[in-house]
């Protein structure tokens, strides 16, 4: 039986990036070629559209680079994305890195300067929380 693994819809080529493209990668799909993919994008099933603008993570809230704060929908979509992973008793998931969402280990600080900060997005957070395992297309 193939493992089930949740992956960032962007990097299978999905255009639900903040900026309406993807982040699609060529190491994704090859590492996932024996495995079954479930894509899921918590921001857009969070209720965001798709073009929006950039969001960055501040501590346990999330802002927009406009100041509009959008932690309601990040949660939402984590809890969808969350609850989607126990219905179908997935233990991985392959993550957008540094996303204010999927971001593993490192996200930016929230000043939209480009600065790295140790950290992790919500969807990652709430996932480690309950024993989901991340790794990032970086760790490919």
């Amino acid at each position: 039986m193939k493992e089930k693994i949740l992956v960032s819809a962007c990097l299978l080529g999905v255009n639900c990036k903040y900026s309406g493209g993807n982040n699609e990668n060529d190491k994704v799909f090859e590492y996932l070629k024996d495995k079954e993919v479930i894509p899921i994008c918590p921001e857009v099933w969070g209720g965001l559209s798709t073009p929006r603008a950039a969001a960055e993570r501040n501590g346990n809230q999330v802002f927009t680079e406009n100041g509009d704060n959008v932690t309601e929908a990040f949660q939402k979509g984590a809890l969808e994305s969350l609850n989607l992973a126990k219905k179908l008793g997935v233990k991985k998931a392959l993550l957008k890195a540094k996303s204010p969402s999927c971001g593993s280990g490192k996200i930016y600080d929230g000043t939209f300067s480009h600065n790295l900060i140790d950290g992790d997005g919500v969807t990652a957070s709430l996932f480690k929380e309950n024993g989901i395992e991340i790794i990032t297309e970086l760790d490919l």
